[in-house]
């Protein structure tokens, strides 16, 4: 039993294997704060929070959870959950405040900080290069459309391997690089706010090849027992339909969505379809020779980010449009059922779908759920507690359809639940929580939520009961 007391009388009718990884995650501009501390430098987020309109109610990360003040008291929150492995990342700017040149030592000495605590803790640190905090220089350079980005992203795996590859066993280069091509660059609602598709497709394939090539150093400058890794959001696409319209539509999405980082990454190639379906956008002459077989670096495991699914239909989608070249041809449909505070679905047959599927299409390549949650409107009531039975409901069903997959084959390995704390939300600002553990940002006072309480006992017993 956790010293975070019981939520409920959980059975363990559904036992995970021995050994699965029991994790929380969270990424570096929602929680650090201390924005311009210590020589950190300014990144595309700071530079987007503060452009009037951006981010609902001009909300900025400068404080955000204040975690660079709190670690301590942040890694003693996870050792009373019970998790063994917390998702970290680093944020770029931190360590080279322009995204060039020698590492900030005290950007470092947080880190280092970090490790250290999460190790004596017992929790093993998983380290994400990049969450999304592109240095601001960089991004006036030309940001990911431009080339040169992807080495100076290679320049920085080094610095971080070599200041702490002798303590983090694994290490993602990038966190959902859809939503860093297509959010950032094609509708513009994620930083750096550019609306382009020629952009947006530039890039994707700068930011595979950012992978490639940071994959590469890493395992030149890690011990060889390391890990290597990527996380995508990949997307559960579903037809409305059994029309061939309904059909192409899912598949044009597919391609935009999912196989435009699975090819590549998995067999150093671009799907001919989407090259074909993007023809009007681009001749893709960006790509250069040797730039997929780089993009192809093996790889240890992949991480699998998860909330909901999408349903498409033939039709036109609304400008501008994060799907590059299926704007004109695409629809989404509201999926049915009940939704999140997001207005997201809540679906977790998608889960499944999605693990199955790579499970057929990856064979031999481990899996992990590096996130999956959901945001509710919960609060702190008169007595200090933070009910969300909703959120429970959403984690237990979500990790049941982890079960299942990994009853049919899938080789899942563990499971990061999204979030350890409410943070800033990107565009949302502080209006969204997906925490397990409430901030009250005006104090910065922590309460663990019922739902941390129930994930600490599903961890203590290494098995999921009844919802």
């Amino acid at each position: 039993m956790t010293a975070l007391d019981t939520h409920s009388d959980v059975t363990a009718s559904l036992r995970f294997p021995e050994g699965f990884r029991w994790g929380t995650a969270t990424a570096a501009y929602q929680i650090e704060g201390a924005a311009a501390e210590d020589g950190r430098g300014p990144s595309i987020w700071d530079t987007f929070s503060r452009t009037p309109g951006k981010v609902r109610n001009g909300d900025t990360g400068d404080i955000a959870a204040d975690h660079y003040h709190r670690v301590d008291e942040d890694v003693a929150l996870m050792r009373r959950l019970g998790v063994t492995d917390y998702r970290f990342s680093v944020s770029w700017p931190r360590v080279q405040p322009t995204g060039r040149g020698p590492a900030v030592r005290t950007g470092l000495d947080f880190y280092r900080r970090l490790v250290d605590a999460l190790l004596e803790a017992g929790i093993r640190p998983v380290a994400t290069l990049y969450h999304w905090d592109l240095p601001q220089e960089l991004e006036a350079a030309g940001g990911w459309p431009h080339r040169e980005t992807a080495y100076r992203f290679a320049e920085y795996a080094h610095i971080m391997a070599d200041a702490l590859g002798d303590r983090v066993a694994t290490w993602t280069t990038l966190n959902e690089p859809w939503c860093s091509a297509f959010l950032g660059y094609g509708n513009g609602v994620h930083a750096p706010g550019r609306t382009s598709d020629v952009a947006a497709l530039r890039a994707a394939h700068h930011l595979n090849l950012a992978h490639g090539l940071a994959a590469r150093t890493l395992r030149g400058a890690l011990p060889g027992s390391a890990e290597v890794s990527l996380t995508l959001n990949l997307h559960a696409v579903r037809a409305r339909s059994q029309d061939p319209g309904d059909l192409d539509a899912a598949r044009r999405i597919d391609a935009v969505g999912n196989r435009i980082f699975l090819d590549p990454v998995f067999h150093g190639r671009l799907p001919e379809d989407l090259v074909h379906d993007t023809a009007a956008v681009t001749d893709w002459s960006f790509v250069r020779d040797g730039d997929l077989a780089t993009a192809a670096a093996p790889i240890d495991s992949l991480g699998i980010n998860y909330y909901s699914p999408a349903v498409v239909a033939a039709g036109t989608s609304e400008s501008p449009s994060p799907w590059a070249g299926a704007e004109r041809y695409v629809r989404f449909e509201p999926a049915p059922g009940p939704r999140t505070a997001m207005d997201w679905p809540v679906d977790a047959d998608g889960l499944y779908e999605l693990l199955v599927r790579l499970r057929d299409e990856l064979p031999g390549v481990p899996l992990v759920i590096t996130e999956n949650g959901a945001a509710y409107d919960d609060y702190a009531d008169p007595s200090g507690n933070v009910k969300d039975p909703e959120r429970v409901a959403y984690l237990h069903a979500h990790l049941a359809a982890v079960h299942r997959a990994l009853a049919d084959g899938a080789d899942v390995r563990g499971y990061f639940l999204w979030s350890l704390l409410d943070n800033f939300e990107w565009a949302y600002g502080y209006s969204k929580r997906f925490g397990i553990v409430h901030v009250d940002f005006a104090t910065q006072r922590r309460t663990p939520k019922d739902s941390a309480r129930w994930y600490a006992e599903v961890i203590a017993r290494g098995g999921l009961g009844e919802a």
